[in-house]
């Protein structure tokens, strides 16, 4: 029998769902951001808010990233918690110095006197076909940062519920949205009470398996699914884990499931060298070197500027890179 509070809904609908019970539930929640309000984004995610809400929770802003950023930490400290929207995921970098100077390191500069409960919301990936400074994946560059948290749903459900863990953080939250994923749809249950909510940096197993460790997050979760069910053809048996925090890393769960596999790959769009894989390769060799049977896989972008629209399938993973990354795994 289906539960009552099972909905289906697109990722992108989700988010609007979580936030539209943050704002319901607390008066200081306030979002922020360029054609956000009447227009309700360009994805639509934030559509409809503006009108329930009024203009002075839902605000429209001048196309001015450092100035959206920079006004948020200032409403913060004076106890509102905004959420900030940032169109394009290239568009992140005029508030770069906001976010990473200021936003990231106020707590630890008071002592903890101080809290800056800001979200910043940001799609990220490619797979949309758009153009320059639309389709980039820059999450390491903020994961690299002490103070602020990193995390990336990949899931209608994750989707709803991590926006509403977000806002609750006293610590800054970039929230990235896989683009590409937006219009995915799948089953949310908005019924779950105080501790039935996994959480926020917790990765999340969604595969079992026996011979290799699959990790994604975001964008790349669905690709690790169907790689392992093309895998599962050949008789491959793929463990994979969603792992849903960026900043900070999850790497327990990592852990204990190489520790039984022997062999990890890890999946991301974001290019491999000194990438967000690197970082959990290292951690994994420390704790697992026994249990390693072979060296760790890393599938991702490549190091070059992100390619003209046209070529991006040839820059993006896709199930055959990432069969031949498992592959290399169990030969060795």
């Amino acid at each position: 029998m289906e539960r009552a509070g099972i909905q289906r809904m697109a990722l992108g609908k989700a988010v609007n769902a979580g936030l539209r019970v943050a704002m319901e539930r607390d008066p200081r929640v306030l979002l922020m951001g360029e054609d956000i309000g009447k227009l309700g984004g360009v994805f639509r995610v934030t559509d409809g808010l503006q009108k329930d809400f009024g203009e002075d929770r839902v605000l429209d802003t001048p196309l001015a990233e450092a100035g959206i950023v920079g006004t948020a930490l200032g409403m913060s400290l004076r106890g509102y918690r905004p959420v900030c929207e940032i169109q394009f995921n290239g568009f992140v970098f005029p508030a770069f110095n906001q976010i990473v100077t200021q936003l990231a390191k106020l707590r630890a500069r008071t002592r903890g006197r101080l809290t800056v409960p800001v979200v910043i919301r940001m799609p990220f990936g490619g797979g949309i076909g758009s153009v320059e400074h639309h389709s980039e994946s820059p999450e390491v560059l903020f994961a690299h940062t002490a103070g602020l948290r990193v995390v990336a749903p990949s899931s209608a459900h994750d989707a709803y519920w991590m926006i509403q863990q977000s806002i609750a953080s006293a610590d800054p939250v970039l929230f990235l949205e896989p683009e590409r994923r937006y219009w995915e749809k799948g089953d949310v249950d908005v019924d779950l009470g105080p501790g039935e909510v996994a959480p926020l940096h917790r990765a999340r197993v969604l595969r079992t398996g026996k011979d290799a460790t699959l990790v994604a997050y975001g964008p790349t979760v669905r690709l690790a699914l169907d790689t392992a069910a093309a895998a599962a053809e050949d008789g491959t048996d793929l463990e994979v884990i969603d792992l849903r925090s960026i900043s900070p890393l999850d790497v327990d769960t990592v852990v204990e499931s190489v520790q039984r596999t022997g062999r990890l790959v890890v999946v991301h769009e974001a290019p491999t060298f000194h990438g967000p894989g690197a970082e959990l390769a290292a951690r994994v060799q420390e704790r697992c070197f026994y249990s390693l049977e072979a060296p760790v896989q890393r599938v991702g972008g490549f190091h070059v500027p992100y390619p003209a629209a046209r070529y991006e399938d040839h820059y993006l993973p896709d199930v055959d890179r990432v069969l031949d990354a498992v592959e290399a795994a169990l030969a060795a």
